[in-house]
């Protein structure tokens, strides 16, 4: 596919929500919305009128050639710009109010003095949460190199190992597979290094973070994921790394063991797989997010392991959450959220327990709607995998 064709079918979803709107323009400037509008990204702003071709104004990097390319010092020239070339100023201009700080939205909303300034982060996420043909595709290519590194964790194992070795070398396979490193997350709320990895009670530790499970991590710096914890006998260790391999956040947890678990432990997993299931059974256009989180409840309920879902002591209220150049995009699978599937979304579905004593069991995987259903990106085996049993002469 032509690249300016995507970046304008991309432009276009925008304008449209725009439109219905009553916006005349958007500055944008953050990097993950400029990496999505023009497949770059730069030190500077786009500006993007409903109607007309879009205007790029850089700062850095030099170098950049073409029509739309205009170099400036600072915002204060884009107005200057405007009206030497007599471009209508806008009456209304979408700025990233929920992403820019307090200072550089002031500064640009003085900058448009005429304009009435409104956040627009809502619309661009809205836009952002369908995704395009190329953009699946390319979800497709970062799962299945997420999927080649998963395949090959049993042969990093060794003996006394504590998780975060373990977790060195499995970053070091995804990272030898592609993988960027960069863990994007919407929001100033979370933050977490590629992902975590998690085993025994650590699985329980409650974190500021708002993800499936916390972990007490290496620092108050950093309160999340692991903690230097051994990889104990009788212990499950589950991996949810982000495959960050193309600018596309795949994302994946599977379970190893070393070892034999309790029986509790691998009945909770297969609770997680029905789940699964159930779920993606029910994930077609139209299906609304709260039905399918009620729909997991449901199950957990009748098994007895409510108390066990989505963590012990801190349970965490979804059971899903959009993918895309953020790890936590819309749609949201949880409670009160009244949104339907859309043929377009993606979205990590990841039905989580803790075993007290054992550890985490579970699965994710990430998903693509489509008019009649749901694929699955990351595809990788399922089940509890014993480590012990990839040890030479074990």
């Amino acid at each position: 596919m032509n690249l300016s064709n995507e970046h304008s079918l991309r432009q276009e979803k925008i304008r449209t929500l725009m439109n219905q709107s009553n916006i005349d323009a958007a500055l944008i400037t953050c990097n993950v919305n400029l990496l999505y509008i023009c497949g770059q990204i730069i030190s500077g702003y786009c500006y993007l009128p409903v109607t007309g071709e879009p205007l790029y104004f850089v700062k850095r990097p030099n170098g950049l050639k073409g029509e739309q390319i205009v170099y400036i010092r600072k915002p204060e020239q884009i107005v200057e710009y405007l009206n030497e070339k007599k471009i209508p100023s806008p009456s209304t201009l979408m700025l990233e109010g929920d992403e820019l700080s307090f200072t550089e939205y002031s500064r640009l909303a003085k900058v448009f003095i005429s304009a009435k300034c409104i956040n627009g982060t809502p619309i661009i996420r809205a836009a952002r949460s369908i995704k395009t043909t190329l953009e699946i595709e390319l979800f497709r290519q970062a799962g299945a190199a997420h999927t080649h590194a998963y395949q090959q964790i049993p042969s990093i194992y060794k003996e006394g190992m504590n998780d975060r070795q373990f977790s060195i070398e499995i970053e070091r396979l995804m990272r030898m597979e592609g993988c960027l490193g960069l863990f994007r997350v919407f929001g100033q709320s979370m933050e977490i290094f590629f992902g975590s990895v998690l085993t025994g009670s650590n699985a329980e530790a409650p974190s500021p973070y708002d993800f499936a499970l916390g972990g007490k991590g290496l620092s108050p710096a950093l309160p999340g994921g692991l903690n230097g914890t051994k990889l104990k006998k009788g212990n499950t260790v589950m991996v949810d790394l982000g495959g960050n391999f193309n600018g596309y956040m795949s994302d994946m947890s599977r379970v190893y063991s070393v070892g034999k678990v309790s029986e509790e432990a691998y009945r909770a997993h297969q609770v997680c797989l029905e789940i699964q299931s159930e779920v993606t059974t029910l994930a077609k256009p139209g299906a609304i997010c709260e039905d399918l989180y009620n729909k997991a409840i449901e199950i957990v309920n009748k098994e007895g392991l409510s108390d066990k879902f989505m963590g012990t002591r801190q349970q965490a209220k979804f059971i899903g959450h959009g993918i895309g150049l953020e790890i936590n995009e819309a749609p949201v699978l949880a409670p009160r959220i009244k949104q339907e599937l859309q043929p377009g979304m993606v979205f990590a579905l990841e039905p989580k327990i803790v075993i007290p004593g054992v550890g985490p069991v579970g699965i994710e995987n990430s998903w693509a709607v489509n008019k009649d259903g749901v694929e699955k990106l990351t595809l990788c085996p399922e089940d509890i995998i014993d480590l012990q049993e990839f040890i030479p002469n074990a």
